[in-house]
């Protein structure tokens, strides 16, 4: 599964705070780092551990959020013509 990892920096924190927006259950922001590597590194043992957690607990993961084409809507600008 493709699941969202939203990475921000932190002026109050001073590091990159991480929240997984997929899995709402769970405290957000869920994780951090010093650089925005480690965040990311960070981020994704998170996300093994929580999908490891569903499964043994016999829990049906929850569904990416994905962006769908048919939900976007194209930008209208006069400076732009069909």
């Amino acid at each position: 599964m493709k699941y969202t990892i939203l990475i921000q920096w932190s002026n109050e924190d001073q590091c990159y705070v991480v929240s997984l927006p997929d899995l709402p259950d769970i405290m957000q922001p869920c994780t951090h780092g010093d650089t925005y590597e480690e965040a990311l590194k960070n981020a994704q043992e998170v996300l093994e551990m929580l999908i490891e957690s569903y499964l043994e607990d016999g829990q049906p993961l929850p569904e990416p959020q994905t962006l769908d084409k048919a939900r976007v809507k194209p930008i209208r600008n006069s400076l732009f013509r069909p």
